[in-house]
């Protein structure tokens, strides 16, 4: 049974259409809901630990160089970038580690652990890690996904409008060249998260070896890091969902379109 058979922009679109749209819709809103509840929490998290001086007294960049420095890696560069453009990142390519300006002159909690994470990265790349060399291979693929999908689908209704009146044959195939190039984007954003995730524990590790925090500290970090890992979640998932609505009203927009065009 039709789902929106009372919207004009609907009409004549599958009831198989209308249902995928309206489930898609209704995860959207449910993984934005749980994506603000952990935004807020980790935003709290961040202000408080970023208030907070570690023991130390070290700065995210202090500790970026001294980590770096120690691992023999002297020839990756610390850069401080604009607090909202940029975030905290390492650049296999660029050979330098990136910090937001406030964290990388703090001498917070907060910044502490960035600046050992993303330095933990490049440690990572040095020692061949089989997850953050396929990384580095792979990234480019990760954004292909994203920028790819929406096109493909566009040239498979434009095949089947043209030449064979909506048949849908087009269409689908499109789609499902699409979400493939897109699920690999996607297994690529998994994988990050995985290598942040190794990096977080060899952050933590180091600090511990070296002194450079207190097991309370180090026990802060972690649930900082914890919040960012879901959050990163809740991101992927929702990019993920969104590019499938974008698919899902192409085809009811062709639909619609198609059947118009009929009369």
């Amino acid at each position: 049974m039709p789902l929106f058979e009372n919207i004009e922009e609907f009409k004549n679109v599958s009831p198989g259409i209308q249902w995928a749209i309206f489930i898609v819709g209704c995860l959207i809103l449910v993984v934005a809901a749980i994506s603000v509840v952990v935004s807020i929490w980790l935003s709290i998290k961040y202000v408080v630990y970023n208030r907070r001086t570690n023991s130390r007294g070290c700065t995210g960049r202090g500790a970026a160089r001294t980590i770096l420095d120690k691992h023999g890696l002297q020839h990756i560069n610390v850069s401080v970038v604009g607090s909202l453009l940029f975030g905290n990142s390492y650049s296999h390519y660029f050979k330098k580690v990136r910090l937001r300006r406030l964290t990388a002159e703090k001498t917070s909690i907060t910044a502490l652990a960035m600046g050992a994470e993303k330095s933990a990265l490049a440690i990572l790349d040095k020692e061949g890690d089989k997850d953050m060399r396929a990384r580095v291979i792979l990234t480019p693929l990760m954004y292909l996904g994203p920028f790819a999908l929406i096109p493909i689908v566009a040239i498979g209704v434009f095949i089947d409008v043209v030449m064979f009146s909506f048949a849908g044959k087009a269409t689908v195939v499109a789609a499902v060249l699409g979400l493939g190039i897109y699920a690999i984007s996607f297994a690529l954003s998994v994988m990050t998260l995985k290598t942040e995730k190794k990096a977080q524990a060899r952050a933590c590790e180091i600090l511990r070896e070296e002194n450079m925090a207190t097991e309370e500290e180090i026990g802060l970090m972690q649930e900082l890091f914890r919040l960012y890992n879901i959050q990163y979640i809740n991101d992927i998932i929702m990019e993920l969902l969104q590019m499938i609505l974008k698919v899902l009203e192409i085809v009811a927009k062709a639909q619609h379109n198609s059947a118009s065009n009929s009369n």
